[in-house]
């Protein structure tokens, strides 16, 4: 569905390389997950992949269409974005998720699309808080609003930039099986960057580790060796086996 072949980029005509040679597929119904150092490039490969960069060279298919030429209200029905930073004004939890609707309707929105906001809100558990302020709410209660608004896109690819960083322990488990629940059931691919690699373990069908904008190493499970770790986070860890689960041992800086 997602296929990103020998992408590369750069902020200015005779800049360095930010992305160089970045090659990525992903099919409808996986998980991706994006792995690398703060400053790696994961970012900057959203930002292409949704358009709000231009490739320096390569190209971006999605569906086999060519993504960087579709028309931007074409991409907001495809390709739903949660990122780091969110902000959404002094508008209500249901009017911020009713947003995610834009790329649907023209002057007001429809039945059909209030209803879609109205499941969503109950599948995110936000319906308590719809009314409120979004600006009053906690930062990981805007985080799920966040999310929620992405879910109302009703995208084929979804992309997450640390979703769950805000995110308590439960909240943080909530909002994954939500994704991967979307993912499962209605083949929506979703490339998500996380920070935590144990969490990315048992979210993630594939895995993308990125260094000095290139992608070093990609698979599955396999890939999560202390070889490719010290390679891409220049940190010491153990993986041992609990039960029938891989556990990774260690400290990671960023």
């Amino acid at each position: 569905m997602l296929s990103v072949e020998n992408l590369s980029f750069r902020y200015r005509r005779r800049g360095p390389m930010v992305l160089d040679g970045i090659d990525l597929e992903l099919n409808g119904g996986e998980i991706g997950i994006l792995l690398g150092r703060n400053g790696s490039g994961k970012t900057t490969l959203f930002r292409n992949i949704l358009g709000i960069c231009t490739p320096s060279g390569g190209a971006i298919r999605f569906g086999g269409e060519d993504f960087i030429r579709l028309p931007r209200r074409e991409k907001a029905r495809r390709v739903a974005y949660v990122p780091q930073d969110i902000r959404f004004g002094a508008l209500s939890v249901y009017d911020s998720v009713l947003l995610g609707r834009v790329a649907y309707f023209g002057y007001r929105a429809s039945r059909a699309d209030h209803a879609v906001v109205e499941r969503i809100l109950a599948e995110m558990r936000l319906e308590a808080c719809a009314r409120r302020n979004v600006e009053e709410l906690s930062g990981g209660e805007r985080q799920k609003v966040a999310i929620a608004r992405a879910m109302a896109q009703e995208p084929r690819l979804m992309i997450f930039d640390e979703p769950t960083g805000n995110l308590d322990i439960a909240n943080e488990q909530q909002v994954l099986e939500e994704a991967r629940k979307l993912a499962r059931s209605k083949g929506i691919a979703i490339l998500s960057a996380l920070h935590d690699l144990n969490q990315a373990m048992a979210f993630g069908d594939r895995f993308f580790f990125i260094k000095a904008g290139k992608i070093r190493y990609a698979g599955g499970r396999d890939c999560f060796t202390p070889e490719v770790i010290k390679d891409i986070f220049d940190a010491d860890i153990k993986i041992v086996e609990i039960g029938n689960q891989s556990i990774i041992l260690g400290g990671i800086s960023q």
